[in-house]
């Protein structure tokens, strides 16, 4: 870019705190900024108590953190992220404000996070219509999410931060066992987030001991993108890690574990359901808790979180994903009592349901079909001429055909990709057309799977439309892997091949041009 990050910020137009305390120090800040004394801003502005500070100062001192930062630096993305937290409590009060707006959008595109800085930057622009340095962030923002590209992708996160495990592995073992009253909880959970936070911008997780090794347990918290992405990196442990701890994914099922939060304490015995299918191997639960009951009115949602994460203990974090689709909180007992929480994994087996906690042999094991009306118009967006498909994550397939971009935007803040292939189908001809289509999407998918693309991406499924056939996949090593297909498409007799993510607002890579 032309500009530097000094000249691309501006400063507050109006909008001064009340106090002329306040007014001269953001004074000070104006020119401490011109003169590119970051530092100084930063001291003067953290001196003030968290409580203290104004929504302006806060903008003002999220400014200097992002113009001191430097994004290729872990202290820098501390810095992006200093100035994140910052700034995103005063959404409401800068609402339709440019600075605050660009601000955002600044932060999440040094933080490789371009479909997140896009919505601010467009609101920035709104506020402030012909702005060059927000029209050419724009640009930039819908160049990186057309063809995403980052300064670690997820493999090569992966790769860093198991590196990282293995050197402090024994450390984290030692202060485990050392606290054995669990008074240092938070410290060991600080220390291992720490080294996860080099994979992933956001995870959850706990640790544990089963008697024999530690435990880390990866939990994705129902969110089966997520789990895509927490296989890979458990699939990637090495040998040195294994040797001393068990790497897991999903809360395995332990019946008669309790749980607590603060001064809540509930286990399976305190909690009556019920199910109601709705699918043919899916369930809504409905769960009552007389104990939680002073916990509804004000709190809801940390109810919700105890009564799901209590069910991830007693039938296990994949079954729980495997089967319950919807999750009810009660206010009131039902007219039937129901059963206890415990019983749960009784009740699903005998129904004939694999109460297996293996997340690989899940996602292998979910495809779903599903059928389309295709739209005719030859000049519609991909996969609109869709016919029939299946995928085993229909989250990003729905959430493309919604023009949502919530799972793309934290795939890609990892690292990530998801996205397609598409490719016309005009060349297959004859009687056994079908069949010559699915053939050529297996060569495709054998060839993404074989030589160094094999540990860059995984396959989610397929659909064939009217005019183009598509295949479907997450990539870990996404230049790795559009460059593997690039070659299979140029050896073969298709006329063209594109790319395009799982976002409707994006471009489309050409992989294999068109002669015109």
């Amino acid at each position: 870019m032309s500009k530097t990050k000094n000249e691309l910020y501006r400063t507050l137009d109006g909008a001064e705190p009340e106090g002329e305390r306040y007014s001269e120090l953001l004074e000070q800040c104006r020119i401490w900024n011109e003169r590119d004394e970051y530092q100084k801003i930063i001291d003067a502005l953290e001196a003030i108590p968290d409580q203290a500070r104004t929504p302006e100062t806060d903008s003002e001192l999220a400014r200097a953190y992002n113009n001191l930062a430097d994004p290729g630096e872990p202290r820098g993305i501390s810095m992006i992220r200093r100035a994140l937290a910052l700034l995103k409590p005063h959404e409401t009060y800068f609402e339709g404000d440019h600075v605050w707006n660009f601000r955002m959008g600044y932060s999440y595109y040094h933080l490789d996070q371009e479909g997140r800085g896009l919505f601010y930057f467009r609101r920035a622009l709104e506020a402030l219509p012909g702005d060059k340095d927000t029209e050419e962030l724009i640009g930039c923002c819908e160049d990186r999410i057309t063809l995403p590209r980052f300064r670690e992708n997820f493999r090569e996160r992966t790769q860093k931060t198991w590196a990282a495990f293995a050197e402090q592995e024994a450390e984290l073992r030692r202060f485990m066992e050392e606290d054995r009253n669990h008074e240092q909880g938070e410290e060991l959970t600080g220390k291992c987030e720490q080294i996860l936070n080099l994979a992933f911008e956001d995870i959850s997780f706990e640790m544990g001991f089963n008697g024999r090794k530690p435990e880390l347990i990866l939990t994705p918290e129902g969110d089966k993108v997520k789990l895509f992405e927490l296989v890979y990196f458990q699939k990637h442990a090495p040998a040195e890690v294994l040797e001393h701890w068990n790497i897991l994914v999903g809360r395995q099922p332990a019946a008669n574990m309790g749980l607590r939060s603060g001064e809540w304490e509930i286990s399976g015995d305190d909690v009556r359901i019920r199910l109601e299918q709705t699918g043919e191997k899916s369930f809504a639960l409905f769960a009552y808790c007389e104990k939680l009951l002073p916990l509804l009115p004000e709190e809801e949602g940390r109810a919700w979180w105890l009564l799901t994460t209590l069910t991830d203990q007693v039938l296990g974090g994949i079954p729980h994903m495997r089967y319950i689709d919807a999750f009810h909180v009660l206010h009131e007992p039902g007219e039937e009592p129901g059963i206890l929480l415990t019983e749960l994994p009784g009740k699903l087996q005998d129904m004939g349901l694999d109460l297996s906690s293996d997340p690989e042999a899940y996602l292998e094991g979910s495809y779903t079909g599903y059928r389309m009306e295709p739209n005719e118009d030859p000049n519609g967006d991909w996969r609109l001429d869709v016919i029939a498909g299946s995928t085993n994550c229909t989250a990003l397939v729905s959430e493309y055909l919604n023009n949502e971009n919530g799972y793309m935007d934290a795939l890609h803040a990892d690292g990530a990709a998801a996205g397609f292939f598409c490719y016309p189908l005009e060349s297959f001809t004859g009687e056994n057309r079908s069949q010559q289509i699915f053939d050529f999407r297996d060569k495709l998918e054998a060839a993404l799977r074989e030589g160094s693309g094999g540990d860059c991406v995984t396959l989610t499924g397929g659909a064939t439309g009217i005019y183009c056939g598509y295949v479907d996949f997450i990539a870990w090593d996404l230049l790795t892997v559009l460059t593997q297909a690039r070659a299979f498409f140029e050896n073969s007799h298709i006329p063209w091949a594109d790319f395009h993510v799982f976002r409707r607002d994006a471009g489309t890579v050409a992989l294999k041009a068109r002669k015109e």
